[in-house]
């Protein structure tokens, strides 16, 4: 394992940084209390932990992975490395964790490429918890998109109640349309004007008819593909809910873990501790097993938390798989549904612009009759049937 001496910040006495063959930077104390380490024992590891929203943060290798792949391992060959007790004397602190959930620490990230760099990705924003509104409790990023989804689903639903109101303001008013054109006010007009005036009546039932047919395409045609469309969309988000709520729940149980171990390592080296110092005031072949059993149960201890940050990251990259397939799918869905909606609003306007299109239809003959209506005309088609004598009076004489 090479060992690196240019670094972004410097490391306080006694740690040393090193990149192993895979390309991987380990932290190693190599001194406590002015003595070397064996490189043989855990209980020479010692490690960082930065409080982060009341948790701990092992400093860990610096793997150039996408985040959720980060993982411990001890690589053979290498000084031994791993997590210990706290140090006066820590260096930069490489990690840190929220809510379980490890991040790179803010002051010594490396700039990580978005997964989907030329779009606004759901798959890259939302890995961090956040306040809700009242800041009593944490809301998950994937949490987030499930209400996005949920709203948009009732969104849609609204829609489609919107479109049932204007569906009976059709039917009521080609109800009315339809009554008016049975009434019989000025039905006794004559002539071409009659005419025309009979033909506007019947134009009213012919735009009825219309508003019922542009009705009841809205319901078939748009209402309806609005209400039906994904109607197990509640319990498919309830499912994808669940799911990503486990995993976080199994990396929340990891975690606790990695700190129950870290805690039985830390005890496992103050043990060995006291004992060496022990040895040092009263040299002994009891004192020096007594030793060599500590050695054995702390180098157990940090082989069980090895272990145990083997196994939570296992359950982090489990859930960062998860939450990237989960909000690409999110996406997917959302997209669709956008696309539907604005599909049947289409149908909508080109039904309206049909209606206009048959309204017009029906009004097209009352304009032609009304442009043949001739005042002299009726008039002589009037006299024809109502006069009374063509015979004029003249002056009496004597």
């Amino acid at each position: 394992m090479k060992r690196e001496d240019s670094l972004n910040c410097p490391l306080p006495p006694g740690w040393q940084s090193y990149m192993s063959p895979q390309g991987h930077r380990y932290y190693v104390n190599t001194f406590t209390n002015g003595k070397p380490h064996s490189s043989s024992s855990p209980s020479n590891l010692l490690c960082v932990f930065l409080t982060a929203n009341g948790y701990h943060t092992p400093v860990t290798p610096m793997h150039q992975m996408e985040p959720g792949h980060m993982s411990l391992r001890k690589p053979s060959g290498d000084p031994q490395v791993g997590f210990g007790e706290h140090s006066e004397q820590e260096p930069f602190a490489c990690f840190l964790q929220i809510n379980c959930v490890t991040f790179p620490h803010p002051d010594t990230m490396q700039e990580q490429q978005l997964l989907k760099p030329t779009e606004w990705s759901y798959c890259d924003y939302f890995w961090a918890d956040k306040k809700d509104p009242q800041g009593n409790n944490t809301v998950s990023g994937f949490e987030i998109l499930l209400q996005k989804q949920l709203k948009g689903k009732q969104m849609q639903k609204e829609m489609a109640e919107f479109v049932r109101e204007r569906i009976k303001i059709e039917e009521e008013y080609a109800k009315n349309l339809s009554k008016l054109s049975q009434n019989s006010l000025a039905a006794q007009e004559e002539g071409t004007l009659g005419e025309a005036w009979a033909q506007l009546k019947k134009s009213l039932a012919d735009e009825a008819e219309v508003h019922l047919k542009f009705s009841s395409k809205l319901q078939s045609e748009v209402e309806k593909p609005l209400l039906n469309f994904r109607e197990n969309f509640k319990k498919d988000m309830k499912k994808y809910d669940h799911h990503i709520a486990d995993l976080r729940k199994q990396l929340a149980s990891r975690y606790t873990a990695v700190e129950k171990a870290r805690k039985a390592l830390t005890e496992r080296q103050k043990d060995l501790e006291m004992k060496t110092q022990q040895l040092e005031i009263k040299l002994s072949n009891k004192a020096e097993e007594e030793i060599k059993k500590a050695r054995r149960k702390s180098t157990q201890a940090g082989d069980d938390l090895m272990r145990c940050v083997d196994l939570y990251n296992q359950a982090q990259s489990k859930w960062f798989e998860e939450m990237v397939t989960s909000t690409l799918e999110l996406e997917r869905l959302e997209v669709e549904r956008v696309e539907m909606i604005r599909q049947h609003l289409c149908q909508y306007t080109q039904l309206r612009h049909e209606t206009d299109m048959f309204n017009q239809s029906t009004i097209d003959p009352v304009d032609q009759l009304l442009q043949k209506v001739e005042p002299a005309k009726d008039r002589e088609l009037w006299v024809q049937e109502h006069k009374t004598g063509d015979i004029r009076p003249v002056d009496m004489e004597i």
